[in-house]
């Protein structure tokens, strides 16, 4: 299954250094009944297209809580066996699932960060998340802009640079 683990760029930093996602539980999202039923849809691609923007919208609001992190979404696509992710965690949250423990960093599929040119609207969107959550249709759309950026692919191969520590 493959699952989308939200970061921001420190988190992928330490991942790079220490090899592995997290120590667990670790907060993913995955193409699951939950999700297919929030979304409408039975077309895998789209599925799991819905599931990446759902861990974009967690790792903003990982951005928000470290707000010395680069204002850039941040998701991870990981492979894990089936029975590692479950099912929904959270009806609240469709798509949500957790992992029980670390994950090796070489279970990475890809990387998908935002651009720099992002940056501006995702720091709006960052410090609008508690209005919004809080039903201001204002902040609501204030957060939904940093969605009109695309998450930009990365191979696995590019974390070092994406987290300066290149060659």
């Amino acid at each position: 299954m493959r699952v989308y683990v939200p970061l921001t760029l420190p988190g992928l930093a330490e991942a790079y250094k220490t090899g592995e996602l997290g120590t667990g539980p670790l907060v993913a999202y995955a193409v699951t009944p939950g999700l297919r039923e929030w979304y409408g849809s039975d077309d895998i691609e789209e599925l799991e297209y819905a599931a990446l923007g759902r861990a974009a919208l967690a790792s903003l609001r990982l951005l928000a809580a470290e707000p010395e992190a680069p204002r850039r979404r941040t998701v991870i696509a990981v492979d894990v066996p089936d029975r590692a992710a479950g099912a929904d965690h959270d009806p609240a949250e469709p798509g949500e699932v957790r992992l029980a423990g670390p994950v090796p960093l070489a279970k990475a599929a890809s990387v998908h960060v935002d651009a720099s040119d992002a940056e501006a609207d995702v720091t709006a969107a960052a410090e609008a998340l508690p209005a919004a959550d809080g039903g201001d249709d204002d902040a609501q759309s204030v957060v939904d802009g940093a969605e009109d950026h695309e998450l930009l692919w990365f191979a696995t191969q590019e974390i070092a640079n994406l987290v300066g520590r290149g060659d």
